[in-house]
């Protein structure tokens, strides 16, 4: 009877194990940059790059650098802190992650992993982006 208790106590734990990992794997998801922004034709740069600070500012991202091209930014949401490049030209706006911590990054096989709660902020940051710089456009 010891042996079944002990059978059945081993079988749990490694459920309970397999059922945690699950989880946990639930909150990762691959990092992929978010597609390229277009820019309205005729759009002026330095419109271009008011809207994009305008978007980061509104979502709590903070410039941290910036150069003619390119703007740096950082988050800190609680305890999760994220970095990204935004580069820009004539024609698009890219978005590049850079590091982060608290948000379970990580590389297997050659492939970048990410909490999901990242992937919403890039995705909310780029169609602010869009809308910013279709309003300006408008006006």
């Amino acid at each position: 009877m010891k042996i079944h208790r002990r059978a059945l106590h081993a079988c749990l734990a490694v459920l309970s194990l397999f059922a945690f990992a699950a989880t946990v794997q639930a909150r990762e998801s691959v990092l992929a940059d978010p597609a390229p922004v277009a820019i309205p034709s005729g759009l002026a740069q330095d419109l271009v790059v008011k809207d994009i600070k305008r978007a980061l500012a509104g979502r709590g991202w903070e410039v941290t650098g910036e150069q003619p091209g390119q703007i740096d930014a950082t988050i800190h949401l609680r305890e999760h802190m994220a970095k990204i490049k935004v580069t820009y030209d004539e024609a698009k706006v890219q978005f590049a992650y850079v590091d982060s911590s608290n948000l379970d990054f990580s590389e297997k096989r050659g492939r970048r992993y990410i909490h999901r709660n990242y992937l919403g902020w890039m995705t909310y940051l780029t169609t602010d982006i869009a809308t910013n710089m279709k309003l300006t456009q408008a006006e």
